[in-house]
């Protein structure tokens, strides 16, 4: 038991249930947080830090059952939950030091750093509970240098390592995002969490060796007034309250994807519009020009000054043309792969998507596919416009694309598990530009709400392009 008795002056049971209460909450934030999809490197640690958080929150709520119950339970009882203690707390370290250890390494790279902590919990433990067990005469003695050992070698070491590692992801991922106050927040953390080494891992219950034998939990309680439990958990608000405000970054980073996608909507939408104008204004009246020039050419003498001169311009006006259809073409590249499910499955996978949502695929196309460079492109362009708006109004989870072929009729789905279609809006441009490429296709497009929550977006369009 870690507690000394002289602790108990204060009202050390609600200091223990707050302190357990602080850190797995952050456990269970920080879990909830490390189950989303992202493309920054911190998203690939914080698993370790919630099961620290959980596993040291159960550890302090184990002292403090083991406080409130200590006069009712047989001493083997209390003995086997002093192991348990004991136990979590190893392993609670452990996680600490590995999370400190996967926010280091992307800049070291060793691999061999990730077996570190279990190879050290593993040694720390066997030689207590197998090569040196306590006996019912000395067991709190054996239980205070467990506890002594498992807090310098594990985490004393887990707790620097950590507050390092979150500075440098700081320093090198968040402050080049522009999100000074989400870096303002990552810094105090690692503060303190640097803290939290100091008073968790270098304060231990009184032991026989150095330092423990000096710097120890009752001397500290003696010099300071009060006992170190207070400092950890007042700590570990710091460090709730800091990692909670950090974890924001993740909200940016979608809110940044969405506005990428929204640029490139947009970006899309001027394509088209050029291209419009460049086919139905700019290459007609090139073309228009040239048959007046042409025309007028087959009126004059071959062999005069005026034809020579007007030559030149027709030849120019042939060029013009030429160029401008070649930015058409430009404008709208023609799609890299030829199969339409091979360009699904490939848009499924794309990361500007799986960090907002997880995408899946049902593509029963055996049919047939829909074939030609522009009705790919035209397919490729409704799906990606009803994936943006997901992405930007739907709060949805999960999408199924699922396509079919039967009867000569091409089907494409798309579903999401999101917050459906307000019947009272009104429908935005993205919406239109999508009705507008169906009808080019022949086919139609629908939105439907379904159940138990969620939007649809179906094309049907006929599966082998029809003369015009």
């Amino acid at each position: 038991m870690i507690v000394e008795p002289t602790d108990l002056s204060m009202d050390i049971f609600l200091i223990l249930f707050i302190y357990g209460l602080v850190f797995f909450t952050l456990g269970l934030v920080v879990l909830v947080y490390s189950r989303r999809s992202s493309r920054l490197e911190l998203a690939r640690s914080l698993k370790w830090l919630a099961a620290f958080g959980l596993l040291h929150g159960l550890n302090e709520w184990s002292e403090l059952f083991l406080l409130t119950f200590a006069g009712q339970l047989e001493p083997s009882t209390a003995m086997l939950l002093e192991d348990l203690e004991l136990l979590l707390l190893a392993i609670s370290f452990a996680c600490l030091l590995q999370f400190g250890i996967s926010l280091v390494n992307p800049f070291v790279r060793k691999n061999w750093l990730n077996l570190l902590p279990a190879m050290i919990c593993l040694s720390l433990l066997m030689y207590f509970f197998w090569l040196n067990p306590g006996t019912a005469g000395d067991y709190m003695a054996w239980h205070s240098q467990g506890v002594a050992l498992a807090r310098y070698s594990i985490g004393l070491p887990g707790a620097l390592l950590a507050a390092y590692g979150l500075r440098r992801q700081a320093e090198s991922r968040v402050k080049p995002l522009n999100v000074p106050t989400i870096y303002n927040m990552l810094r105090i953390a690692g503060l303190g969490l640097a803290f939290y080494g100091l008073f968790a891992g270098l304060i231990v219950p009184p032991v026989g060796f150095f330092p423990g034998s000096w710097l120890n939990t009752a001397s500290f309680h003696q010099v300071v007034g009060l006992p170190v439990i207070v400092f950890r958990s007042a700590v570990g608000v710091i460090l709730l309250v800091t990692i909670i405000r950090a974890l924001e970054i993740f909200d940016v980073e979608t809110d940044r994807l969405i506005e990428s996608m929204e640029q490139q909507q947009i970006l899309a939408a001027e394509r088209e519009r050029i291209s419009r104008d460049l086919h139905d204004g700019a290459i007609q009246k090139a073309y228009t020009a040239g048959l007046l020039v042409e025309s007028a050419l087959r009126l004059m003498d071959p062999q005069s000054l005026a034809t020579e001169r007007l030559q030149p311009a027709v030849n120019l006006i042939q060029d013009t043309i030429l160029d401008l259809r070649q930015n058409l073409i430009e404008l709208h590249p023609a799609p890299t792969m030829e199969r339409l499910s091979e360009l699904l499955q490939q848009l499924s996978e794309e990361p500007r998507f799986r960090g907002l949502f997880t995408i899946q695929t049902s593509l029963d196309l055996q049919s047939g596919e829909p074939g030609g460079a522009l009705r790919l492109n035209q397919i490729m362009a409704i799906t990606n416009e009803a994936l943006s708006n997901v992405a930007r109004h739907a709060r949805a989870s999960k999408v199924l694309i699922s396509a079919t072929t039967q009867d000569g009729q091409f089907r494409l789905l798309i579903d999401d598990n999101g917050t459906g279609l307000d019947e009272n809006a009104r429908l935005g441009i993205g919406i239109r530009n999508m009705r507008d490429r169906a009808r080019l296709l022949n086919g139609k497009l629908d939105l439907v709400n379904i159940s138990p929550h969620g939007t649809r977006v179906q094309l049907t369009m006929p599966l082998i392009e029809e003369d015009a």
